[in-house]
């Protein structure tokens, strides 16, 4: 399975944001102003329109942990559909498995979550999943295996106080799927209608 091996940290402070990949959230908002690179904050200049479509793009893969070709696979599925391309594409985004460990607060990076489920430590409707890419459907019910629950890491997120999505709905370590998220349902600063414009050329 094809994954990157690269530094989190350094994606995040190319695009600016906390793309959600580590679990010390200060540590990367000190950083974030300073591009990577010898040069920091120098070596930037006037961004053309190209440079800011390929940028959120990369910032969409980036956060939810994509590879080029499945990215390309998702917009194409959301391009096919009647309604706003970008608004399917970031559905899909959240709809995936992984995605959905994490806004449930069940891990506390889309990483984690993605290891979590690759070990077998995740249930959907009571059948063990271990595809992070596995896309949620309304009233799927979602489930933690107790083993998982008492892994320190996992064990003190799931102490911390956690907003959940009012499109998913928790109880302990379990979780359901109410309905699929509309855009305003959906937290990330990602501006869809650049990487549709990206895609269109």
């Amino acid at each position: 399975m094809a994954r990157r091996t690269k530094s989190r940290l350094k994606r995040s402070r190319r695009v600016g944001i906390d793309l959600g990949h580590k679990t010390n959230s200060q540590k990367v908002a000190r950083r974030l102003n300073i591009p990577p690179g010898q040069h920091g904050r120098r070596g930037r200049g006037r961004q053309s329109d190209y440079g800011q479509q390929l940028q959120e793009k990369q910032k969409a893969k980036w956060m939810y942990g994509i590879l080029e070709k499945q990215f390309l696979r998702y917009y194409d599925i959301a391009a096919k559909t009647p309604a706003a391309t970008g608004q399917e594409l970031l559905k899909l985004l959240e709809s995936r498995l992984d995605n959905v460990i994490y806004r449930l607060g069940f891990a506390p990076t889309r990483p984690a979550a993605r290891q979590l489920i690759n070990h077998g430590h995740i249930k959907v409707d009571n059948k063990k999943v271990s595809i992070p890419s596995y896309l949620v459907k309304p009233n799927q019910v979602i489930s933690l295996s107790s083993k998982a629950a008492s892994f320190p890491a996992i064990k003190e997120t799931l102490e911390q106080k956690h907003i959940t999505p009012k499109w998913l709905e928790k109880k302990a370590i379990v979780g359901k799927v109410k309905n699929l998220p509309q855009r305003e349902d959906i937290d990330v600063d990602i501006n869809e209608q650049l990487i549709v414009e990206f895609y269109s050329r």
